[in-house]
């Protein structure tokens, strides 16, 4: 049954069309282009700044040179409510060509190996359109998206030829997104907010135009309802469900307004409602213009049939690109060139559950487990096939199919003429962007009261704890060694409740990562806004336990040794809070970085010249070099010289000691009145230096290929 003659192109996916109940619920139907010319940077008319439009059809376009642009719709859009108010931007898409692509990756030493390759893969993705990259787990399916982005890693080299816009030539800055398949986004911010400061980070400094970017990526996204929720919830509220989770990364990458949008598993964890839900997004979003290319497992015959092209890969190698728009027609295109190899789709099966059967090796695994069960319906092995032999059909097959043909065809056509070069797109400076991440950071401290204002609430009762169970302890040459030991405790546990924070600098080097592989922080910039936004919040900590521990234990009653106590205790929070990040970024996992940072503690504290004066801790190891590097060392020695140097005790009528040979019967100390600025300068000295260290780290990106390569391995594996 055709639809409405507004519509005559588009043809229903619906098998029962025709029946009464299908022309009932007709408004409800999803409707996919008829097959036509295939479409190319040639048609553009305009390759510059974004085109707007007004109107409330994603395909109408406001003047007639845009009727045979390069991005017409590929489908009207779904029977919806009243059209809305905002203003639909059409954007200039690009032409992206893959010919001959082979990614290998190094396994382990300096060979290159091709266990996990994409081997021989080519391709082409057009303006206005959806092209899915779908094969089974270990296919290489995101190793063929990174190599198309230009985002390959470390251990990863790639041979071909990749076009944009029938040029060899990379991606520049701000003509493309990319949505890695994790959502890493900021709890403690609505969603509009979390947009905002990514539009920040991203455009140059025009506010106007970045919250006009905020505006298009909410409405592109259907994010209204949700603009001004936490993403993270609150008590009073529940988290951002999963499906919109998604949408609010896809939005991000949405504030620059991309030509060519790179999404890896949008469906990841979403079920089919959601999955549906977004899928109509981008086919709306496709249809202003944006070239969107995405990896898929697997996926519902609904959503199959919103895409225009499909990229089939197993083991790196590619069995199909073609066409989907008669995928779901029996004896046409994709469905044809099953049957000819000889796995043709049975009757009442879904095509894309059908087709991955018999690609996914890890069936062979579950017919060999179960080739003894049956039934009702007989023995189970009875539909075991031999999957290897499957693949090497369905790619001799493909190689020699005239689906092959057409698409080299359409290679040498799109790479025989150059196109309009994508030009870079402005930036924010470094110092707006320090400022940005500083404010951001501010923000989420001020909201995260499990990481940070419960810190605060510890701090607080520690030190009450702390000065009640010290308090008239009086200032005889009795209450030295008493005092010494308050010092020593308060010191140990201000640092041991840091581990509190752990979670949300794995949070903050997450966030890192993310922005710096889409190029929207950097190295020094991050560490400089974490730096800064830090000092408010833990001179907060500082002075406020310092206070209550301070004149509850009654030291020294004067402004100037106060301000010193302070201080040691800001800048030893300063120098762990570095520590903390550092192994916050090897580990990334709150469990193992909290055990960590508990041994160090116990050993720094057993270094740190309490329990036995330095002098005769054994010098192999633990004096050279632990207790060197110790804060606990610093800061108790700088602490109790602050207390006892320039004072003296009365022993008997007439004679006095002191009060540095008073302390060095339980703590060895300097006699020397600046020896106290020392430790404080070895301090700040030890803050610098972790942050140094981190840097370094974070620049070499040490280990993190690696654990990248690992995750990427176990969820190919697994998803």
């Amino acid at each position: 049954m055709e639809a409405p003659s507004s519509s005559d192109q588009y043809r229903s996916s619906s098998s029962s069309a025709g029946s009464p109940s299908a022309a009932a619920a007709a408004g409800r139907r999803y409707y996919f282009p008829r097959p036509g010319r295939p479409i190319s940077f040639e048609d553009s008319p305009d390759w510059g700044d974004d085109i707007t439009a007004a109107g409330p059809q994603s395909h109408t376009l406001t003047s007639a040179s845009l009727a045979s642009s390069a991005y017409p719709s590929p489908s009207p859009s779904l029977a919806e409510p009243p059209a809305p108010t905002f203003r639909e931007r059409k954007v200039a898409g690009a032409t992206l060509v893959w010919k001959e692509l082979t990614v290998s990756v190094r396994d382990g030493g300096r060979r290159y190996c091709s266990g996990r390759a994409v081997r021989g893969s080519s391709g082409y993705a057009l303006p206005g359109t959806l092209t899915v990259v779908m094969g089974p787990a270990r296919s290489g399916k995101s190793t063929l998206l990174r190599a198309i982005a230009g985002r390959l890693r470390g251990a990863e080299r790639m041979y071909g030829e990749v076009f944009v816009n029938g040029t060899k030539s990379p991606l520049p800055y701000g003509s493309y997104g990319y949505v890695d398949r994790d959502d890493v986004l900021i709890e403690s911010l609505t969603v509009r907010e979390m947009l905002y400061y990514s539009a920040l980070l991203q455009l140059p400094d025009v506010f106007s135009s970045k919250k006009a970017a905020v505006d298009d990526a909410v409405a592109a996204m259907s994010l209204g309802d949700y603009a001004d929720k936490l993403i993270g919830g609150h008590c009073f509220a529940k988290r951002l469900p999963t499906g919109e989770r998604r949408r609010v990364s896809i939005a991000r990458e949405l504030v620059m307004r991309p030509h060519v949008l790179f999404i890896d598993e949008p469906l990841y964890h979403l079920d089919s409602v959601s999955a549906l839900l977004l899928m109509v997004t981008l086919k709306k979003l496709a249809s202003t213009g944006c070239t969107v290319i995405f990896t898929m497992y697997q996926s519902s015959t609904e959503v199959f049939g919103l895409f225009d092209r499909i990229c089939l890969l197993s083991n790196g190698n590619t069995l199909f690109f073609g066409e989907t728009l008669a995928c779901l027609q029996v004896n046409k295109c994709f469905s044809l060139h099953f049957s000819n190899a000889g796995f043709p789709c049975p009757i009442m099966q879904s095509p894309t559950d059908h087709f991955l059967r018999a690609i996914n090796t890890d069936f062979d695994r579950i017919i060999a487990m179960c080739k003894n069960l049956q039934d009702d319906q007989g023995d189970f092995s009875s539909v075991s096939m031999d999957t290897a032999v499957a693949i090497r059909t369905l790619e001799a097959t493909y190689k020699s199919s005239a689906e092959s043909a057409s698409v080299e065809s359409m290679i040498a056509k799109l790479t025989e003429k150059e196109g309009p070069y994508l030009k870079a797109k402005g930036r924010a400076s470094d110092a707006a962007r320090v400022g940005i991440l500083t404010w951001r950071s501010l923000i989420i401290m001020s909201r995260d009261w499990k990481c940070f204002w419960s810190r605060l609430v510890l701090y607080m009762l520690l030190a009450l704890s702390i000065g009640t169970m010290f308090i008239d302890i009086g200032h005889s040459l009795s209450s030295v060694v008493v005092r010494v030991s308050a010092i020593f405790v308060f010191v140990s546990f201000v640092i041991l409740l840091s581990v509190c924070g752990v979670s949300a600098h794995i949070d903050e080097i997450k966030i890192y990562s993310h922005e710096d592989a889409n190029l929207h922080s950097g190295t020094s910039v991050f560490l400089l806004g974490h730096f800064l936004s830090s000092i408010p919040f833990l001179f907060l900590l500082s002075i406020s336990s310092s206070l209550v521990f301070y004149f509850l234990i009654g030291l020294r009653n004067e402004f100037n040794f106060l301000m010193y106590f302070i201080i040691t205790i800001f800048t030893c929070l300063l120098a762990n809070e570095a520590l903390m990040m550092i192994l916050a970024y090897i580990w990334l996992e709150t469990y193992k970085c909290t055990l960590t940072l508990i041994c160090l503690y116990v050993i720094m504290m057993l270094v740190a010249g309490y329990f036995r004066i330095r002098e005769a801790i054994p010098s192999a190891v633990w004096n050279y070099p632990l207790s060197y590097i110790s804060l606990h060392t610093y800061a108790v020695q700088g602490l109790v010289e602050n207390e006892y140097v320039g004072t003296s005790f009365a022993v008997g009528a007439t004679r006095t000691i002191p009060g540095v040979q008073a302390v060095r019967g339980s703590y060895d100390i300097s006699s020397s009145t600046g020896a106290k600025w020392v430790n404080l300068v070895v301090l700040l000295l030890m803050a610098v230096g972790y942050r140094v260290v981190l840097y370094i780290l974070l620049r070499l990106d040490v280990g993190m290929e690696r654990r990248r390569g690992e995750l990427d391995y176990w969820r190919d594996r697994y998803v």
